[in-house]
């Protein structure tokens, strides 16, 4: 699988500065200070110790590029790459004062958005012949939305909604607030743009029968419904809008609902919740 999606430098400067400034305090690192001299010259290696995908090598090359131009970030793998237990992933090159500073920021990112890739990666491979494509959501934390949905897409997923303002989701609190779902359709249509798609979710079959005699939605988020209950709302449904699968899928129950002919499988734990990927980095000299 080839991941050809890049974040330029300006995305990932924010956060990698922030985490920067969060570890170095305004003391820097005082152990180093102490114990080395933070001239002498020194080569680490990137190493994995699990299996997985990789994602966020530029933001582990900017928590030293950022700290000092000098250093030398080697990459021995791409993002999006399958990797194994022992395999060098980037070669760093530089002074000891620069290589342990930025050392935590750069595992810190590195190994969260590997575990995001990881188990997008797992959840597509368990969908693999089915056409279903698998979405993360906006369950993302502050400030590490965009990296996260670029892990996502590291290991073959795509993303929802980026913003509030890429498309009208109408959820269970706007239609209790706006009178129904013929109501809140009504009055999307009214102020949508000709490029503004409408998403409608529903509880029910007999929502989605509202919706479609009220003239329908672009798309229809399925909330926590059943196989049997997926596979009636596709039929409803029948090409007139997106069916989209959402709320409680698991790994184990995520084949059985990519084979009711849903269209897209939407997860936020891709992204909310996620074991990061084990991956050190080894001082070599």
């Amino acid at each position: 699988m080839t991941f050809q999606t890049f974040l330029p430098d300006l995305l990932w400067e924010p956060l990698v500065r922030t985490g920067l400034l969060e570890d170095l305090g305004t003391g820097g690192d005082v152990t180093t200070q102490a114990l080395l001299d933070p001239d002498r010259p020194l080569q680490a290696i990137f190493r994995a110790r699990k299996t997985g995908v990789l994602a966020g090598l530029k933001g582990a090359e900017l928590s030293f590029t950022l700290l000092d131009k000098s250093v030398r970030f080697l990459p021995q793998k791409n993002d999006g790459e399958q990797i194994v237990a022992g395999d060098v992933l980037a070669v760093v090159e530089g002074v000891a004062g620069t290589i342990l500073a930025g050392e935590r920021t750069a595992l810190n990112l590195l190994s969260h958005l590997s575990g995001i890739a990881t188990a997008t990666r797992e959840i597509v491979d368990a969908v693999r012949g089915t056409g279903v494509r698998i979405c993360c959501t906006r369950k993302t934390l502050p400030g590490m939305k965009t990296v996260q949905k670029y892990a996502v897409r590291a290991g073959g997923g795509s993303s929802h909604r980026y913003r509030l303002d890429d498309a009208i989701l109408i959820k269970d609190n706007h239609l209790a607030l706006c009178g129904g779902v013929s109501a809140a359709l009504a009055k999307a249509r009214s102020r949508a743009g000709h490029l503004m798609k409408i998403e409608l979710e529903v509880d029910t079959l007999e929502q989605l029968e509202e919706a479609l005699s009220a003239g329908g939605a672009d798309a229809y988020l399925l909330d926590n419904m059943s196989p049997d209950q997926l596979r009636q709302a596709v039929r409803l449904i029948d090409g007139r809008g997106v069916a989209e699968a959402s709320g409680g899928i698991t790994p184990e129950t995520v084949r059985p609902i990519a084979e009711t002919c849903v269209d897209i499988i939407s997860l936020g734990w891709l992204t909310h919740t996620v074991r990061a990927l084990d991956i050190g980095l080894d001082i070599e000299g």
